[in-house]
């Protein structure tokens, strides 16, 4: 158990949260929600001890351990992977450490053989014998498989070392489990696993994360960030989105009955406060318009862009084509001999393990890149717009946000309109004008998708667009693409977003495409996918 006790953060006048008390318990898993810049990293911070709030305390049992999701891999850089594993578990890695630095001495003394007895006691009663291969469960089942394992993390992907501090805070069963965005990087296997473990989990866990299909699988409670406090809700995320919006309703209607029935009193006194036979009456309306309060509202600190892609003409009978594309990049074949037909109102999810060859075919579509082989063939009305996973490129330079999307827009339309666009898109007043060079990743992403909204193409191509996103971007963004009446071709790792989006699903995979026309949900349950999958896996072998 974990607790808080008056915790209070400010950053000079702009108050994060305060007085806040609550009591996280065991059996638990608490999703820690709240827009961008509220709070919830530095929320885990102050939980984990890293930073001391302004004031209050955070307590927790005093044999209890915290393991903590860190986002610093470098520090690492010099341990092998499993070794980076089990450090999850500082006392057991220094008892683990110690021990071999004593067997390991050429003049092993008495003293030595007494200490080393000390150590194997605890080293027993802490499943020392088993840490390693309890590290190398884990580690696989995060797709970090076993030649990894004696690899320095210096050696690693930044994907793959992000996994393996996962593996590191999951390892040695923490009796409270903090973890910021865990599932990044993680492919569907990788969640599907991470959600059952946090599931069957019997300590407490506290998360932030940006997959609303993950919170509504493991989270049991929501601890809202807003309103400068955080408020606690029980149930998954989809029941706090319910609750909080039904508690909002009702506050709204019981202030406008509030007003209505106060301009009801007002008229009657304003029409017979000269009448002397109606005086006595409304004297007694003054005393209960008196007793009327209107509650003020708190502003809530949640924005949501307005995000709407209206094509300038539909598409016609003929979309796509792709035929026979083969990629190979740095030696690995990425694509090979992909083929398939995209018709009207095709809502494509591409899948597949291999991230960079769905990346590689959008490029190979927007002619970035050339196919070694192979054809596409857009058809005579298309008009389509991208959204590449890396973006940096875009925002080189040192232009305002203004000069930015004026780039983008029609030549007649100048700052009033640019101002008044990035105002739906949340930079309103003095964030119009900031540099480009200083905007934070969901920033980026948000300019990236104005950019395509002015295209007014018919044929959007969306590479990772949930990526730095707050939720509720993402719920814009979302129910945007629902409205969408053209075609979509797109990859995520958000399950709701693809679940909720797409009607067909391609999966790349390294012996070609396996193509259906059925929902996320659909395509993960379906035997027959599976049955194609390994028949691919089999070919390509």
């Amino acid at each position: 158990m974990i607790c808080t006790t008056q915790v209070t953060l400010a950053y000079g006048k702009r108050v994060l949260f305060k007085d806040v008390n609550i009591k996280f318990t065991p059996g638990n898993c608490y999703g820690l929600i709240g827009a961008n810049g509220s709070g919830k990293s530095t929320f885990l911070k102050i939980l984990a001890g890293d930073i001391e709030p302004d004031s209050g305390t955070v307590s927790a049992g005093s044999r209890e351990r915290i393991a903590v999701l860190r986002q610093d891999h470098t520090v690492f850089d010099e341990k092998t992977v499993l070794n980076t594993v089990i450090m999850g578990h500082e006392k057991l890695y220094g008892i683990m450490t110690e021990r071999e630095t004593l067997y390991a001495k050429p003049d092993f003394s008495a003293e030595d053989g007494i200490r080393s007895g000390e150590l194997e006691v605890e080293f027993a009663e802490m499943n020392g014998y088993e840490a390693e291969s309890e590290a190398a469960v884990l580690l696989n089942n995060l797709g970090i498989t076993e030649e990894m394992h004696p690899k320095k993390m210096k050696e690693l992907e930044g994907g793959d070392k992000v996994r393996v501090l996962l593996a590191q805070a999951l390892f040695g069963n923490p009796d409270i489990l903090l973890l910021d965005e865990p599932t990044n990087n993680l492919d569907i296997k990788s969640i599907a696993w991470l959600e059952e473990f946090l599931f069957r989990f019997a300590n407490t866990v506290i998360v932030v994360s940006h997959d609303r299909h993950f919170m509504n699988q493991v989270c049991t409670h929501i601890a809202d960030i807003d309103f400068g406090k955080i408020s606690v809700y029980v149930g998954n995320y989809d029941f706090w989105y319910q609750a909080s919006q039904l508690n909002l309703k009702q506050k709204q209607e019981e202030n406008k009955k509030t007003t209505d029935r106060a301009n009801e009193l007002k008229a009657f006194i304003q029409r017979f406060s000269s009448n002397a036979s109606k005086s006595k009456q409304a004297t007694s309306r003054k005393k209960l318009l008196e007793k009327l309060t209107v509650e003020d509202l708190p502003v809530s600190s949640r924005k949501y862009p307005f995000i709407s892609f209206k094509p300038d003409r539909p598409c016609g009978n003929m979309v796509l084509e792709v035929d026979g594309l083969t990629k190979t990049i740095e030696g690995e074949k990425v694509l090979n001999n992909i083929s398939f037909i995209v018709n009207g109102g095709d809502k494509i999810a591409l899948m597949g393990a291999n991230s960079r060859a769905k990346t590689a075919l959008f490029q190979i579509l927007t002619g970035e890149m050339k196919p070694d082989s192979g054809t596409f063939r857009w058809g005579l009305t298309i008009t389509h717009s991208y959204f590449p996973k890396e973006h940096n490129a875009y925002f080189n330079g040192e232009r305002n946000l203004i000069e930015w999307l004026l780039q983008f827009a029609p030549a007649t339309e100048g700052e009033s309109f640019a101002r008044a666009f990035l105002g739906r898109m949340l930079f309103s007043g003095e964030d119009a004008v900031k540099k480009t060079g200083v905007l934070s990743g969901g920033e980026k992403v948000r300019c990236m998708l104005s950019r395509m909204m002015l295209s007014a193409s018919n044929v959007l191509m969306l590479d990772e667009p949930t990526n730095h996103l707050d939720l509720e971007s993402i719920t814009s963004l979302n129910n945007s693409l629902l409205r969408f009446k053209e075609v979509l071709l797109f990859t995520s790792h958000d399950h709701e977003f693809v679940n909720t989006v797409a009607n067909r699903i391609i999966e790349i995979t390294p012996g070609g495409v396996i193509d259906q026309l059925m929902t996320f949900d659909e395509y993960i349950e379906s035997s027959k996918v599976a049955q194609a999958r390994e028949a691919m896996l089999r070919k390509a072998a």
